[in-house]
């Protein structure tokens, strides 16, 4: 590897950083070669390291609920697809669930290294059983906040690709409608292009306000988009 011309720290930063090239390596694919380089001069990957969090999606969470306000001191959080941890990083410490009165639930099939406020699951969020699993680590079986960040692995066939993360959404968001108090929050992955109209119907029926939303970590040439829906009407509707 060399370095190259110099460019501006990410978030919290004032550091300058140099840009780093990757040079392809023998039995590396060219498309493993360019993640490698993006990561290596990702400022919001330079900057979860410095601030000691667990992967840069962490600033996305933030930056949604710097804005939103969804993630309130005593509120009980249920993170789907938690791996490796940053989404219930940042809540377990605006909710106060690490010395305070919040609580923040999470699960994934992959390890997640333990986090202080965070009560884990190791378990497929689609397996039987899972769901009940989280709820009995509620306090009262409830939740304030559903948040996922689950992604089906990507096969390269943007249609299938599309369908796995919407049936993702889909079951989380139905979770969401069974756990959620009145006045709770959803906030979920999809994709542009974007969420599909019955998953859409499902959270306008249920929610007062439901909006996409592109975090600025989210990046750029990413299809990537969030769904936050708020003001969760209660079971009944």
């Amino acid at each position: 590897m060399k370095d190259k011309k110099a460019g501006r720290s990410g978030p919290g930063g004032g550091q300058r950083l140099l840009h780093t090239k990757v040079k392809t390596a023998r039995g590396r694919k060219l498309s493993s070669t360019r993640w490698l380089e993006r990561q290596l001069n990702d400022p919001y990957v330079a900057a979860a390291k410095h601030e000691g969090l667990r992967s840069r999606a962490a600033f996305k969470i933030q930056e949604m609920d710097d804005k939103y306000k969804f993630l309130k001191r005593g509120a009980v959080v249920v993170d789907l697809g938690a791996a490796p941890g940053g989404w219930s990083q940042v809540a377990a410490e605006r909710c106060k669930a690490i010395s305070g009165p919040g609580q923040v639930a999470a699960i994934d099939y992959l390890d997640v290294e333990a986090l202080p406020g965070v009560d884990f699951i190791k378990m497929d969020f689609m397996e039987d059983g899972a769901e009940e699993a989280l709820m009995a680590l509620l306090k009262d079986g409830r939740a304030d906040v559903v948040m996922s960040d689950m992604a089906a692995p990507t096969v390269g066939h943007q249609r299938t690709d599309h369908l796995r993360i919407i049936a993702l959404a889909e079951a989380a968001a139905d979770f969401a409608c069974r756990i959620l108090r009145p006045g709770g929050v959803f906030v979920c992955k999809v994709f542009q292009g974007g969420t599909e109209q019955t998953l859409l119907d499902v959270l306008k029926r249920n929610f007062r306000t439901v909006r996409h939303v592109k975090p600025p970590a989210s990046r750029k040439d990413s299809a990537e988009l969030y769904v936050l829906a708020t003001g969760f009407r209660g079971s009944d509707a």
